[in-house]
């Protein structure tokens, strides 16, 4: 009577494990620095939403003569909805690069600096529109 083999060898599972490890060295080092490029990427979020409300800011003060007063780069957060910088783990900080200038209507670029509770700081910039 013929005998049927059931299962896989010894040898085939050895080969298994070693194939997945080779794939598993492989593939985490592109998953382990996704969390500086995830952080980097909201940050420079952070910033287009402050340039994009610093220049709603001005049109309103221009068409309507109200709006939030903006005077330095920090001034700017408060195009934000809410106010405020988002709560994410760490604390936001914006400030000038060179000299705010003191005429309305000019722009200004700004460096928004977020300082992750771990890990490194993270830097993008921003336009900041001067607003009486």
């Amino acid at each position: 009577m013929k005998q049927v083999q059931r299962g896989f060898t010894l040898i085939e599972l050895v080969m298994v494990i070693v194939i997945l490890g080779i794939l598993a060295a492989v593939a985490i080092p592109k998953f382990v620095d996704l969390s500086a490029d995830a952080r980097q990427a909201s940050v420079q979020g952070v910033a287009g939403a402050l340039s994009s409300g610093s220049a709603i800011n001005y049109a309103a003060y221009s068409a309507r003569g109200t709006g939030t007063a903006v005077a330095t780069c920090e001034d700017a957060k408060g195009t934000l909805q809410g106010g405020t910088y988002p709560t994410n783990g760490g604390t936001y900080a914006a400030a000038v690069v060179g000299t705010f200038s003191a005429t309305s209507g000019s722009s200004n670029t700004c460096t928004l600096t977020f300082t992750p509770t771990s890990g490194t700081p993270v830097t993008a910039s921003f336009t900041a529109i001067k607003t009486p």
